[in-house]
């Protein structure tokens, strides 16, 4: 089977059009569907529902999909480690990260461009969830995620020790307080992050446990947007501190601590333990750790 036809058949799947896949890959309508065709002679599978308006993918036509998605990475790590060959720290380095996560990679970064600066460094925003399996499926080299992840397939490196802080507005009526109870908090308005983590349910089965209800009204897509709804007094929230550590020190926002809750929060650099890892990535790997013996947990605020 050659490559190139399941190179057009992933764009096809992509783009979700034949024509947009021809102009993405500079080819005719009808160049694409012939190599779509030979894919399906050579698979003896129909890949592709023409049937109606919309272009549908098959069952057989999902799974070759996943595997073109692989292939596509193999050749990047094949370019990657050619480049490499004629130059020992050049080429690409991806990691995966969410929002949130991607903050503890700066000052990693920072270093790692200062020593290598002809690697090109891409961090791809993926969900935390899945960041294991498309380390173990070989679409990333590393990752940044922040719960252990429990697989021997991987190995971790602790880069943070972060924690969960309830913020609000300067103008709240807790503003001036060091610590409440969560019993003081069932008449509260949470802004929410809708992305789930195991910070949420702790903070959703400790608010269970104490009959306390938790009254998450608003549910945002970024930390940034709950930052801002916050600030203008809308509700109050748990974030990580890290993501508002600079909203804490220009006054713009408050943090109070809750004693029921007290949620550590390790953030990990992850990778496979049984693949050999590119100079690009054992480079990052060694600029992490020489980081990183361990900083000490946060100090509670006075």
């Amino acid at each position: 089977m050659e490559l190139y036809p399941l190179k057009v058949f992933l764009t096809v799947a992509t783009e979700r059009s034949f024509s947009r896949a021809g102009e993405k890959l500079l080819r005719t309508q009808p160049a694409i569907s012939i190599a779509i065709q030979r894919l399906e002679s050579d698979l003896k599978e129909k890949l592709i529902d023409r049937s109606g308006r919309e272009l549908l993918l098959t069952d057989a036509g999902r799974v070759v999909l996943e595997y073109a998605r692989r292939f596509q990475s193999l050749e990047a790590d094949l370019e990657n480690a050619l480049r490499e060959l004629k130059d020992n720290y050049a080429g690409r380095l991806a990691i995966g990260a969410n929002e949130s996560t991607s903050l503890y990679l700066i000052q990693h970064i920072e270093q790692y461009r200062r020593l290598f600066p002809k690697v090109k460094v891409q961090v791809r925003r993926s969900e935390s969830s899945k960041i294991p399996s498309q380390l173990l499926d070989g679409g990333l080299e590393l990752g940044v995620i922040s719960y252990d992840p429990g697989d021997d397939h991987l190995q971790s490196q602790v880069i943070y020790t972060d924690r969960l802080t309830l913020i609000m507005s300067p103008q709240h009526r807790f503003a001036n307080r060091t610590e409440l109870s969560i019993t003081e908090l069932d008449m509260e308005t949470f802004i929410a992050h809708n992305v789930i983590s195991p910070y949420r349910e702790a903070v959703l089965r400790e608010f269970q446990r104490q009959k306390v209800p938790l009254n998450m009204d608003v549910e945002m897509p970024t930390v940034e947007t709950i930052r801002r709804l916050v600030q203008d007094n809308e509700g109050v929230a748990f974030l990580p501190r890290m993501c508002v550590e600079q909203e804490i020190k220009q006054d713009l926002l408050r943090e109070v601590r809750v004693k029921e809750l007290n949620l550590e929060r390790k953030i990990r650099l992850v990778y496979p333990a049984r693949r050999a890892l590119s100079h690009a990535a054992r480079a990052f790997l060694e600029v992490v750790k020489a980081a990183s013996v361990e900083p000490a947990p946060l100090q509670e605020p006075a």
